[in-house]
C-alpha cells in the first residue's frame, strides 16, 4: 500500500522557509492553490475572492494577505501594483482557477454557456471569467502563470474555448502548455483531473513544462486508517442521527470520531439516495444517482464535488456506514491540513473544499515552477 504523507499542519507550513518568488492569486476560493504554493515557499502578495464564504475562510488561513473582494471584472491592473508594490514585469508567478461549472462533465456544459446562472451564494455569467484572467495577466507580464480548470475544458465542445483560451494566452506574451494532472499521482487520495496551464513569458526562452506523477495513488484506508476497523465494529464510534431529528450545523471540531469531527448529521438514511446505496456493493457506483458512490478503502475516493454536502445529493460516500464524509474526514480527502479552519454549515464546508484545488498538487506545481523553470 502506498505510504501516505500527511500534510503539514497550518503553522509548519507558515514557518517554510522563503524561496523569494512572490504570488499574485486570482479566483483564490478558500485558498487551496496558495497554500501549495507557501508549501514550496512562495509569498502571495494579493488574494482576490468575490464569495464572501470563502473570503472569510481565505483571510482565517492566510493572515495578512490582502484579500480583494471585488468581482474580478472591477479589478484593474494598477490596483494589484499598488497593493503589492511591484511593477509590470516584476511578479513571479500569477495563479487563478476561473469558475468551471460550465464546461465540467458534471454539469450541463454547453446548455449553460453564455447564461446567468447561481453560482455559491451570488448569480452571474461565469463562463467568460477565464478572459479576465488573461486580460491580468496581458497587463501584469509575470514571468510565469498557472491557470487550473476542469478536465472538461479539453472535452467536446468545449475544446472551442479551449483553444481560444490557449491563443489569447500566447498572444498575451507566453509559451504555453497545457496538460491534465490527477491530484491521485501527488498524495491525495482522491481522484481528482484537472487541467493546468502553465505559461513562461517568451523574453525568459524557456519552455513550459508540468512535473510528473510522483507516487502511486493513495487508498483511502492510508489517510483515514480508522475506517477499516469500523467494516467490523459497529461500536467503534457512534451511530448516526436518527432519520427523523433535524440535522444542525456541523462545526469543525465538533469530536466523535478519530479526525476530530462530529459524524451525526452526515446520515443519508432519510433520503432516496439512502435506499440506493443500501443496495451497492463496497467500491459500486450507483447507476440510478449519478455521482453516488460507496467508495472501496483500497483505492483514492472519486471527485468531490462542490455540491454533494447537500444531504439529498448523490456523492461519494463512506464504505461502510450509511452517510457522507465528516468535514474532518473532507480535509485529508482533499489534502488539506487538519487544523485548516472552515466556517458555515456543514454543506458550505464541503463546497469550499470541493472547489479547492488540492494543496500537495498545487505544491508539486509550484515546486517544478521553482525548480525546473525559473530555477531557483
Amino acid at each position: 500500500m502506498t505510504e501516505y504523507r500527511a500534510v503539514p499542519t497550518m503553522a509548519e507550513i507558515e514557518a517554510t522557509p522563503s524561496c523569494g518568488l512572490r504570488l499574485v492569486s486570482t479566483f483564490s476560493g478558500c485558498g487551496g492553490s496558495c497554500l501549495g504554493f507557501r508549501m514550496a515557499g512562495y509569498r502571495t502578495l494579493y488574494a482576490c475572492e468575490f464569495i464572501p464564504a470563502a473570503a472569510e475562510v481565505y483571510r482565517l488561513n492566510h493572515p495578512g494577505v490582502p484579500v480583494d473582494t471585488r468581482d474580478i471584472r472591477a479589478v484593474q491592473v494598477a490596483d494589484i501594483l499598488k497593493v503589492t508594490g511591484l511593477r509590470v514585469g516584476e511578479l513571479d508567478v500569477l495563479e487563478g482557477s476561473p469558475p468551471c461549472a460550465s464546461f465540467s462533465t458534471a454539469g450541463k456544459r454547453e446548455a449553460g454557456w453564455g447564461k446567468v446562472k447561481k453560482y455559491s451564494e451570488t448569480e452571474q455569467r461565469i463562463d467568460d471569467l477565464f478572459f479576465e484572467f488573461i486580460r491580468l495577466l496581458e497587463g501584469l507580464q509575470p514571468r510565469v502563470f498557472v491557470a487550473e480548470n476542469v478536465k472538461g475544458l479539453v472535452m467536446g465542445k468545449a475544446k472551442g474555448y479551449f483553444k481560444m483560451i490557449y491563443r489569447a494566452m500566447e498572444q498575451a506574451g507566453y509559451r504555453v502548455a497545457c496538460r491534465v494532472l490527477d491530484a491521485q499521482y501527488f498524495g491525495v487520495p482522491q481522484h481528482r483531473e484537472r487541467a493546468i496551464f502553465i505559461g513562461v513569458r517568451n523574453d525568459l526562452e524557456r519552455a513550459p513544462s508540468h512535473p510528473k506523477p510522483q507516487t502511486a495513488p493513495v487508498p483511502l484506508r492510508a489517510a483515514l486508517p480508522w475506517i477499516v476497523a469500523s467494516a467490523s465494529n459497529s461500536s467503534h464510534r457512534p451511530t448516526t442521527r436518527p432519520a427523523t431529528r433535524p440535522a444542525t450545523t456541523i462545526l469543525a471540531g465538533g469530536p466523535s470520531d478519530e479526525s476530530g469531527e462530529c459524524i451525526a448529521d452526515t446520515s443519508i438514511a432519510r433520503y432516496a439516495i439512502g435506499d440506493e446505496w443500501d443496495k451497492l456493493a463496497v467500491g459500486e457506483q450507483s447507476e440510478k444517482y449519478f455521482q453516488l458512490m460507496k467508495c472501496d478503502p483500497e483505492k483514492p475516493v472519486g471527485t468531490i464535488t462542490q455540491a454533494g454536502g447537500a444531504g439529498n445529493i448523490a456523492s461519494v460516500t463512506h464504505p461502510f456506514e450509511k452517510r457522507k464524509f465528516t468535514i474532518g474526514e473532507l480535509r485529508r480527502i482533499c489534502g488539506f491540513p487538519d487544523d485548516f479552519q472552515l466556517t458555515g454549515t456543514y454543506a458550505q464546508q464541503w463546497e469550499r473544499l470541493g472547489r479547492a484545488v488540492p494543496p500537495p498538487m498545487m505544491r508539486a506545481v509550484a515546486e517544478h515552477i521553482r525548480d525546473a523553470i525559473l530555477e531557483v
